[in-house]
């Protein structure tokens, strides 16, 4: 007779690790090891190894708001996010801008702002750090006079 196969708890996490990923130093993935089962050829323990993209998107996208004054994420081929840039330049002031369709971790980054808070990925306007929102929230603040008192700081132009 051969040995019984183990009993295992399918679904049970079993190994939470992280790793650097190669992009961008310093950033990790929280990894998690989900048991699949009892392989009936090997008798062996099978493993889904899941990985969990958002740890370090969040960290890179908290990272880069907090980069300059007035942070912007974008995409390269948004309508809105190109009016917010013409509506900061007219302001005087010159935001960082992250092209998240250009960046290799853009899809990650864009669920990390939603995370946040953002309605949609783009735009994302961040002043001081913070999240202010979108075009909707960045316009209502512009035509009920608040924005320009929080750009004050970052405007380059008098």
């Amino acid at each position: 007779m051969g040995n019984p196969a183990p009993t295992i708890d399918e679904g049970r996490v079993v190994v939470i690790c992280t790793y650097d990923h190669s992009s961008f130093a310093g950033f990790t993935r929280a990894c998690q090891r989900v048991i699949k089962g009892v392989s009936p050829v090997t008798n062996s323990v099978q493993y889904r190894e899941h990985c969990e993209p958002g740890s370090f998107s969040m960290e890179k996208v908290t990272s880069l708001a907090s980069e300059k004054g007035v942070v912007l994420f974008s995409k390269s081929s948004c309508c809105m996010c190109y009016a917010v840039k013409i509506l900061f330049q007219e302001l005087g002031v010159t935001p960082m801008v992250h092209e998240i369709d250009q960046d290799p971790e853009g899809w990650e980054m864009e669920k990390a702002l939603k995370r946040l808070g953002c309605n949609g990925p783009v735009p994302a306007i961040f002043i001081g750090g913070k999240l202010v929102g979108s075009t909707n929230e960045v316009m209502s603040l512009h035509l009920s006079g608040g924005l320009l008192p929080m750009l004050k700081p970052y405007q380059t132009l008098c």
